[in-house]
């Protein structure tokens, strides 16, 4: 057999193991020593089997979190709050079903905890269910407050004795109704489920969130209920409406707003039309939702990558780099990292709208993934993020997989070799011609590492590249570095393309992949240089890579590269020939087709990138938070001078 011996691997991963205990169905073969041979690994797997099958067994007998009991309980609360939002919703459009449902909902009848007919109502439990879904703490604790008052007012109607005393609270019109005993039932199981499901709602708030409610409510109070009073006053139709002061009309505004119902005896002046009541109340849900998201929002603000933290990215990615085209890009100082416990590895994230955005594979050695995966993926659960990787390789894929997250190939990443490339031959003729005219024309191409170009040009340089950009936010998050010039980046190279009169019209920038690699970062041009100007310049470097001993170089990403490519060969089925048409259709906003089209031409070698998400419900806010992330979509609302615009040139 041999002596086993442990690795670093297993010390990140029996470390993360001692700090989550949840995750006792991790792959066995994720916790085995690395160097055991075959028979001592298939032994070993077995007792990790039997380890985690015990572990599963003593965690489903109890209530602790992740047991069986606990996990149905918490689904169940979950699924009462969204069979709630729905009802609500269907019986505002459907007015028969919402003409019965408030009937049942009138004098000595209750509805069940927050069942009630309308938009409002609906939206107000669509937010807690969606919260609850994210297993927030602090909707935990609202929902246990209004259904366990709810449920004691039950509870007292349905059992207080009838004494006939001062302080009798006896309701026996409430026991004549079968309808309340539904909804006593209904109430208490969904009390109860939250209880026996408590520790399923484990994720964090921000800390900032009790004080920015408060602020949104008494600010957002304040707001409204003057405009309300302004909006009384106008619409006022009492015959003494001139009796009725400002101070009258915004205590009404006010009172409506809270109460949704003041007592018109308060305001004998005061006569509205019933539209202003409904905008009146239309605003205070409003707010009310505002205070909710105030209050449950996810922690947004994490620490930043430090110096420290990029000069051990650095050094991982000196002696691992070569592993991952991407392995450079996380060191983009917004992003945040997670090391594992032995500092082997690390996964560079962003947290943008709730979603916690990893890009391309962890950095460092692949047998201590594990060990920053788990915590990273703690983290996202402890603050109610979701966690998603965007970009990573088929091998980090398997590996996150191991960790209970689920893939989708997004496309392919062109690599070509620059000892196999070549301009001969007859499918390189049109690709050979666009070459050669531009050439004809005077251009010419200087390739520099950024460390050889002096402080003035790269100013210059980083000037250019500005006023270059189509459009006004700078894009780019898992496959763009985000900064251009900074002293730290001395090993990116640079191509500076000119014309016959010597001016720049075009820049390319490439960061480091491991020692002979290069990644394309950043490409630029003037609109008014002639066509084909950066093919001739991805191809002069690729001719003249010895100059700068690079052996290998990533260019574009092509999304969905595989649709066009089996797309248009013969024997297509028809549901690949709409889709591939479908992307052409939308390639005419984005470049999807183009840059497929753009790569296809250097016949490069196709290596698939993917995504990786727990839930597929979850891939739409995914999706919206890698657009954001990208720079293609903006947070509504926020000023321009709020995102991100320009090229960063140093920390």
């Amino acid at each position: 057999m041999g002596e086993a011996r442990l690795t670093s691997a297993d010390i990140d991963r029996n470390a993360a193991k001692t700090a989550q205990a949840p995750r006792a169905r991790q792959a066995p073969q994720d916790r085995q020593p690395a160097k055991a041979d075959a028979t001592a690994k298939d032994g070993a797997k077995g007792a990790a089997k039997d380890t985690a099958r015990d572990a599963d067994g003593k965690k489903d007998e109890g209530g602790g979190r992740g047991s069986v009991r606990s996990r149905r309980s918490a689904a169940f609360a979950v699924w009462y709050l969204r069979a709630v939002t729905f009802v609500n919703f269907l019986s505002a459009v459907w007015v028969s079903l919402g003409q019965d449902l408030r009937r049942h909902n009138t004098e000595d009848f209750y509805t069940p905890y927050l069942l009630t007919a309308g938009f409002a109502s609906g939206l107000f439990s669509l937010l807690l269910a969606v919260t609850m879904g994210r297993r927030k703490r602090a909707a935990w604790i609202l929902n246990l407050v209004l259904a366990g008052l709810l449920l004691m007012a039950f509870a007292v109607a349905a059992f207080a004795p009838c004494t006939g005393g001062e302080l009798d609270v006896c309701y026996p019109e409430f026991r004549d109704h079968t309808q309340n005993w539904v909804s006593l039932v209904l109430t208490a199981s969904f009390v109860g489920a939250l209880l026996l499901g408590r520790k399923e709602f484990y994720a964090k708030g921000d800390r900032s969130n009790p004080k920015l409610a408060t602020a949104v409510a008494a600010v957002g109070l304040l707001v409204t209920s003057l405009l309300a009073a302004l909006i009384v006053g106008a619409a006022n139709t009492d015959p003494d409406a001139s009796k009725a002061t400002f101070l009258a009309r915004w205590r009404y505004g006010a009172m409506r707003l809270i109460t949704l119902d003041p007592d018109a005896r308060d305001y004998a002046a005061i006569t509205t039309p019933a539209w202003v009541d409904v905008v009146i109340n239309v605003m205070s849900m409003v707010l009310l939702l505002a205070v909710l998201l105030a209050a449950f929002r996810s922690r947004r603000a994490v620490d930043p990558i430090t110096e420290e933290d990029e000069e051990k990215l650095r050094a991982l990615l000196a002696r691992q780099g070569d592993r991952d085209s991407l392995g450079y890009f996380a060191l983009r100082r917004e992003k945040s990292v997670i090391w594992s416990p032995t500092g082997k590895a690390a996964v560079t994230y962003r947290v943008v709208g709730g979603v916690s955005l990893a890009s391309g594979d962890p950095i460092g050695d692949p047998e201590a993934w594990p060990g920053a995966i788990d915590p990273w993926l703690a983290e996202a659960r402890e603050h109610g993020w979701v966690p998603a990787v965007m970009g990573a390789s088929e091998e980090a894929g398997q590996i996150y997989a191991r960790h209970g997250l689920d893939a989708l190939e997004l496309g392919d990443e062109a690599i070509v070799e620059t000892a196999e490339f070549t301009l001969e031959g007859r499918a390189m003729r049109t690709v050979r011609q666009a070459f050669n005219r531009v050439k004809r024309a005077g251009y010419g191409v200087r390739i520099r590492r950024h460390a050889d170009i002096p402080a003035e040009e790269m100013a210059e340089l980083v000037r250019r590249a500005d006023d270059w950009r189509d459009g006004a936010t700078e894009r780019g998050f898992s496959m763009a570095l985000g900064r251009l010039g900074d002293p730290a980046d001395g090993q990116c190279v640079m191509l500076e393309c000119t014309d016959g009169n010597g001016d720049l019209r075009a820049l390319l920038s490439f960061v480091p992949w491991g020692p002979k690699g290069l990644s394309l970062d950043l490409m630029r041009r003037d609109r008014d240089s002639e066509n084909g100007l950066m093919e001739f310049m991805v191809i002069e470097l690729l001719e003249r890579s010895k100059e700068i001993g690079v052996t290998q170089v990533s260019l574009n990403f092509a999304m969905f590269r595989s649709v066009f490519e089996r797309g248009s060969k013969l024997g297509a089925g028809p549901v690949l020939r709409m889709w591939r048409s479908l992307l052409s259709f939308f390639s005419r906003w984005w470049q999807i087709e183009s840059l497929y089209r753009a790569n296809a031409k250097y016949r490069p070698i196709w290596e698939p990138r993917f995504m990786l998400f727990e839930k597929s419900s979850d891939l739409l806010r995914i999706g919206i938070a890698a657009g954001r992330a990208e720079g293609f979509l903006e947070a509504p609302g926020l000023p321009k001078w709020l995102n991100r615009r320009h090229l960063e040139t140093n920390r």
